[in-house]
């Protein structure tokens, strides 16, 4: 299996687990540097037993320790720390907090940014030494008064550490210089990892099983191993080597490279019991000694260099000789490598050939050593005739003599190759159970031996060449099983085009879960057994979890098994999104191994480890939460999670425990709430748009301003030209003017209902004094009292002449009641209810409409309230800086009021002229009182 070769070695982010083994004995902290305030989204045991806060207490605190500040904490320390963290750089200071339960303790803090792959600061890691002991006793209220020997006392209990003379002091005494402690506990760089996913990494001295070295390697050492397997049999049994020194040099050159390998397995990393890569040297090291480093070591000792010398005892030598033999254990080594390669079926089928084929040559040596042993009778000298040597010596033409004059042995014989192939021959034929008889035992200890052989043979046999199939189906059912999983999924992928990336994360969480399961179905498996053994099973399985977590320890048998039962395991690749920010949280979920990270609007705001708890407090709440941030995985995760329908149904039937498990489950991050924050970027854009907004000038025009008005004058005029004729429409919201003539020749009056008050302060009465007389010509806008006390603008129109009259008479006055503010779009309003006019008296940027008389006069105040709520919106919406605008009109305003003066005499200006000028220019713009004071012109 892939997995099982190489270990999980998808890309992952182990940050978490490396800030813990380099600081095992430390107390650290983790805060987001991207938030304001640097929230603190980590905080390890060591932290927790040191301040006496529940990890769940100081999560979303500072990570300045700001809570933890007292009355004798420095305040020049406490600013030093703040730019320490606005700076994003590396200190460290001496600090005097306050634990949960107010005991003051000297601590030296150390921080240290954490970096990502785009050289961005995301965390803070802070760490704490406590180093009270090194420091004076503090004299707070609970100590006042104490005797300088009960202040020591307590110092020293408190602190368990070095006796040194201590004396008290006052608060107004308490001393911030470093000590040398600073320089002792300077935060090294290799504890210092960046927070991004990245592939499993080793030290410089170690070496990674499946590298392209190694691989090598162990192909050298598999070859020499199979060579040790063939040559020491062999060697032992036809003394070959004793005289040669070729052999010699050869054989130590071997143990050599078996002493490199033995270091080598020190250096070089191993596959976990769960899957994962161990890359720690003492976890390499200590795995070596306990398992194949005896062995390997008896396999290397140079057994051949002692045989070499000439004056070792025979005995002795041939001791040594014998524990050659040892050098057979390497053949461990290659059980340890072929291991990778038992799932493929003609790996396997070539593997049992070889060790048919083995067996054969080791029970050849031996039979040739039986034989050699047997051929001569030490007693009497003699040669065996019986013997399968003598016989077979006799048959090939080489028998044995006696040397009487020489060595007094017996020589000759066989050579060792025909001896060798003929032992061999022998053995081929009793293992495979032919048996063709031309060799064949006569000595009783052949006997014995050959019967042994048939019985090892038989068993070869039957099993290598008689089940090769069954063994391939028992043996590898699962793996068969895994493979057809494997293509299954690969072929999916590939027919619904599932993109690359995604794909990867598939196949290696398929890797990753084969690997910790072994294929094996555990429903399957529970499903098997009775409830009760279900239930113990599932104790078993889930036992992590109610014993570190203080929630189940008041819980009884029954109430333990009824949840265990409910609980199930889930296995998570890296970058898998347990929870998604949005969807419901139906599932309480504890971390047992692994590290996961809580990211709300783009920003971690929490790192879990083992032993947190997530989720929501279903016991507490009665509607389903919705997750406020999204949980991904950073590493290999196993979760044991509960779903909320079964934990609220054994609370609900355990209602003892349901109060005990409410009040001591205490959650790492509940996905309920939604933490609050502001980004630091989002404060430096706010400061930065408040400053810009500082130095922009703000420009102004009052509402009665005569630039205001004309432009609206303007934009009305527009509007009635697209409009055209006024009809009444109260769909959509159009208005018909009422034109009423009294019988008797009088002044027609409009009234309309107030919408808004009428500001006294903005109209105005224009009265000409001079023609009262006989032109009868005056415009008069002055507020009255409408009804319900509501003010309204009373205009009075002049008299026009009447109809067919020839001009001879002059109709009288008509009053107008109007409600809007007299101010800028009254006077076009008027206009069109005196539509009686003369082109000469109309302003000259009035449109001429057709006035068409209404049936009633409450449609006609209806709509006039409809027209003024449209002239209070047209005044509100206009804004802006018109600074330069007003100038040009002003500059306009004056040229034409010169022209005028200069054109019409004032000995010849007649009332009916001076009302058309002042018709002209009070209509079209209104006079407000500062225009009066301003301009005393006919303008």
């Amino acid at each position: 299996m892939h997995g099982g070769k190489r270990g999980l070695v998808a890309p992952q982010n182990t940050f978490l687990e490396n800030i813990v083994r380099r600081s095992s004995e430390t107390s650290f902290l983790l805060g987001n540097a991207q938030i304001v305030e640097w929230p603190i989204v980590y905080s390890n045991d060591g932290f927790c037993k040191l301040s006496g806060y529940h990890r769940a207490e100081v999560m979303q605190k500072s990570s300045t320790c700001s809570f933890m500040y007292g009355e004798l904490t420095d305040r020049k320390t406490i600013d030093k720390v703040r730019q320490t963290f606005d700076n994003y750089e590396s200190n460290c200071f001496e600090v005097l907090l306050y634990k949960k339960n107010r005991t003051p303790v000297w601590l030296y803090m150390q921080v240290a940014p954490i970096r990502n792959e785009n050289d961005k600061v995301v965390l803070f890691l802070c760490t704490f030494k406590d180093i009270t002991v090194f420091k004076q006793p503090i004299e707070d209220e609970t100590t006042k008064g104490w005797t300088k020997f009960a202040r020591l006392t307590r110092a020293l209990t408190t602190s368990r550490g070095t006796v040194q003379q201590l004396a008290p002091m006052n608060k107004t005494e308490v001393s911030h210089k470093p000590s040398r402690l600073a320089e002792a506990l300077q935060l090294g760089s290799d504890i210092l990892p960046q927070y991004k996913q990245e592939a499993p990494k080793t030290p410089p001295h170690i070496i990674l099983h499946y590298c392209t070295f190694k691989t090598t390697w162990d192909w050298v050492i598999l070859i020499l191993t199979f060579y040790t397997a063939i040559m020491v049999p062999y060697n032992v049994s036809f003394k070959t080597k004793q005289n040669n020194l070729a052999w010699l040099v050869v054989d130590s050159v071997v143990d050599v490279i078996f002493l490199v390998d033995i270091v080598l397995n020190f250096h070089t990393t191993f596959v976990g019991p769960g899957g994962e890569v161990i890359s720690d040297p003492k976890l390499i090291r200590m795995n070596y000694l306990k398992t194949w480093f005896v062995i390997d070591l008896l396999s290397c000792l140079p057994y051949d260099i002692i045989n070499a010398f000439e004056n070792v005892d025979e005995g002795l030598s041939s001791l040594f000789s014998s524990l050659k033999v040892v050098r057979l254990l390497r053949l461990g080594r290659v059980a340890r490598k072929l291991d990778h390669y038992l799932e493929y079926g003609a790996a396997v089928l070539v593997l049992l050939v070889c060790v048919f084929g083995l067996v054969a040559h080791w029970l050849a040596c031996i039979w040739y050593s039986i034989g050699d042993y047997e051929v001569i009778d030490e007693v009497t000298n003699t040669i065996k005739t019986d013997s399968w040597l003598y016989q077979l010596a006799v048959s090939i033409g080489t028998p044995y003599r006696y040397n009487a004059s020489g060595s007094g042995q017996w020589e000759g014989g066989p050579s060792k190759d025909t001896l060798y192939i003929s032992s061999l021959y022998f053995t081929m034929t009793s293992l495979t159970t032919i048996g063709f008889g031309n060799i064949a035992p006569t000595t009783d200890g052949e006997k014995i031996f050959s019967v042994a052989m048939m019985m090892v043979g038989s068993l070869l046999y039957a099993t290598i060449f008689g089940n090769v199939t069954t063994i391939f189906q028992q043996m590898y059912t699962n793996t068969n099983r895994y493979h057809e999983m494997l293509n299954n999924v690969r072929d999916f992928l590939k027919l619904y085009q599932v993109p690359k990336g995604l794909s990867e994360r598939v196949m290696d969480y398929i890797v990753s879960t084969w690997a910790m399961s072994k294929g094996i179905d555990t429903e399957k498996v529970l499903s098997i057994c009775p409830k009760d053994m279900r239930a113990d099973i599932c104790v078993h399985l889930n036992r992590q979890v109610f014993n570190e977590h203080p929630a189940f320890r008041l819980a009884s048998d029954g109430c333990l098994r009824s949840l265990a039962v409910e609980f199930q395991t889930t296995h998570c690749a890296p970058g898998d999104l347990i929870f998604h920010a949005g969807e419901s949280v139906d599932t309480l979920c504890f971390v047992v191994s692994g590290s996961l990270e809580v990211i709300q609007d783009d920003e971690v705001i929490a790192i879990l480890g083992k032993g947190d708890v997530f989720g929501d407090v279903f016991w507490k709440e009665t509607a389903l939460a919705h997750a406020c941030a999204n949980v991904r995985a950073l590493t290999y995760c196993d979760l044991h999670v509960i779903r909320r329908d079964a934990l609220l149904k054994v609370l609900e039937f355990y209602t003892a425990f349901a109060n005990s498990f409410s009040r001591n489950l205490i959650l790492t991050c509940n996905l309920r709430k939604r933490i609050i924050f502001r980004k630091i970027a989002d404060v430096k854009k706010e400061e930065e748009e408040r400053r810009h907004q500082k130095n922009e000038v703000t420009l102004s025009i009052p509402v009665d301003h005569p630039v205001r008005k004309l432009f609206q004058k303007f934009k009305q005029q527009k509007e009635m030209r697209t409009q055209g004729s006024l009809q009444s429409d109260f769909e959509r919201n159009q208005f018909q003017v009422e034109h009423h003539i009294g019988g008797n020749g009088g002044p027609s009056v409009v009234t309309v209902s107030q919408i808004t008050p009428v500001q006294s302060s903005l109209a105005y009465i224009q009265r000409e004094d001079s023609g009262r007389g006989d032109g009868h010509e005056a415009l008069e806008l002055k507020p009255s009292l409408g009804v319900g006390g509501q003010n309204c603008l009373k205009v009075t129109s002049p008299v026009r002449p009447r109809a067919g009259g020839g001009g001879r008479g002059w109709m009288l006055p008509r009053g107008t009641d109007s409600c809007d503010s007299g101010i800028t779009k009254s006077d076009l309003r008027i206009d069109r209810a005196g539509d009686s006019r003369s082109p000469m008296e109309r302003s000259p940027m009035e449109r001429i409409l057709p006035i068409q008389p209404g049936p009633e006069p409450a449609l006609l105040q209806n709509s006039l309230q409809e027209a003024k709520m449209e002239l209070k919106g047209d005044i509100q919406t206009l804004s802006g800086r018109l600074s330069v605008l007003e100038a040009q009109v002003g500059e306009i305003l004056r040229l034409l009021s010169e022209k005028s003066r200069q054109s019409t005499p004032p000995q010849t200006s007649t009332p009916k002229t001076k009302l058309k000028c002042q018709d002209i220019f009070t209509v079209s713009r209104p006079v407000t009182p500062e225009a009066e004071k301003r301009d005393e012109g006919p303008f």
